[in-house]
């Protein structure tokens, strides 16, 4: 017997489709529903079939072509039939998660919680941790709670 989506699943997975990445607090704030729902609506999909893997989309500019082993074809190929190899001097591109520049050195990189940002330099850094400093720390403070609760709950 078919399952009849309503207007609450086609807005879960049309968020999905814009971001699979997104979670389940901000697709319910999204859709202006509560957050179990997102998540029991999604378990459904899931269980019925219907949505089957959330992937990653390569974006394949991002790939710094001065590397000295060129990324091949063939590389991307082997990318789409999800077997990705280590080739030799491979870099990507990346933007500095503050000012959107160019990291074309080493990143520095701000560690908190589960979380990385990369920055082009240490001023960058700086700037980031200053400016969202009250967000970092309620974040860290989140994740704390989050893993005393997970031990906690471990037998």
């Amino acid at each position: 017997m078919p399952v009849q989506l309503d207007d609450t699943d086609i807005a879960i997975i049309n968020s999905l489709m814009q971001d699979g990445r997104k979670s389940f607090r901000a697709i319910s704030r999204e859709i202006k529903v509560s957050t179990p729902t997102v998540k029991a609506r999604y378990e459904r999909l899931v269980n019925i079939g219907l949505i089957k893997s959330v992937r990653p989309e390569i974006d394949f500019s991002k790939i710094d072509t001065r590397s000295r082993k060129q990324f091949t074809p063939a590389d991307a190929q082997a990318l789409k039939k999800k077997q990705f190899h280590k080739t030799e001097d491979l870099r990507i591109k990346m933007q500095c998660d503050f000012c959107g520049g160019p990291i074309s050195s080493k990143p520095k990189v701000l560690k908190f919680a589960n979380i990385e940002r990369f920055f082009c330099c240490t001023s960058c850094r700086n700037n980031y941790k200053e400016k969202y400093g009250g967000r970092i720390q309620s974040i860290v403070e989140q994740y704390r709670e989050e893993q005393k609760a997970k031990s906690s709950r471990r037998p």
